[in-house]
């Protein structure tokens, strides 16, 4: 039985917070399904430009 991640899934991974078990279906899914890998792309994109942005303002503020 293929298991279904959600975008909410997908943002706790990138996150790290998922279980081990879980991180491995989550890495074995990416594997096999491009609407998943895309997601994730775009997930990951949003959470690089965040990390960013912090990192900027952390460093511009008083």
């Amino acid at each position: 039985m293929t298991k279904t991640f959600t975008q909410n899934d997908l943002i706790r991974y990138i996150y790290n917070e998922t279980s081990h078990e879980e991180s491995s279906e989550i890495q074995q899914a990416l594997l096999c399904d491009g609407s998943l890998q895309e997601e994730y792309k775009s997930l990951s994109g949003v959470k690089s430009m965040l990390d960013e942005l912090l990192e900027t303002t952390s460093s511009t503020s008083v």
